[in-house]
Parts: structure tokens; C-alpha cells; sequence
């Protein structure tokens, strides 16, 4: 089965970096194949038409509107 690519957004990449982990040990403990990654919101036009599912920060959560339209059939979500 190929691996889903779930990323996560906010301001700076680095407070998701938690989340992160916790998703990557829940993935690995249920055997669930993902790549979980964190990125800033800067990269989200570079980055985000790779993944499967968007997830934004809640600090970035105005941005919402925007990123959607930034990529278009992908499922973005707060």
C-alpha cells in the first residue's frame, strides 16, 4: 500500500514538531502508512501539492481561504 503524505503547516514549522512526533508514534503503533511532516506556512505552495492531506497550525488558521485556493482538490483543514 503506498504511504499517504499528511502535512502539517503553522508560522514557523517548529510547533507542530510535537504533534508530529505524537502522529508519527500512533502511525507506527497502528501500522498506519504515512509520512507525517511540519512545515512553515511559507513553504505551503511548494510543499503542500505533494501531500495527501493539509493540516494548518491554529496561529495560521486566517489562512485557511488562502491556501485552499493555493491548492485546489486538496483537503485543507485547521
Amino acid at each position: 500500500m503506498e504511504k499517504k503524505h499528511i502535512y502539517l503547516f503553522c508560522s514557523a514549522g517548529m510547533s507542530t514538531s510535537l504533534l508530529v512526533s505524537k502522529m508519527r508514534a500512533q502511525a507506527e503503533k497502528y501500522e498506519v502508512p504515512v509520512i507525517i511532516e511540519a512545515f512553515p506556512e511559507t513553504l505551503a505552495g511548494e510543499k503542500g501539492p505533494a501531500a495527501d492531506v493539509v493540516l494548518l497550525g491554529p496561529q495560521i488558521a486566517y489562512m485557511l481561504p488562502e491556501i485552499q485556493r493555493l491548492l485546489p482538490g486538496k483537503p485543507v483543514e485547521v
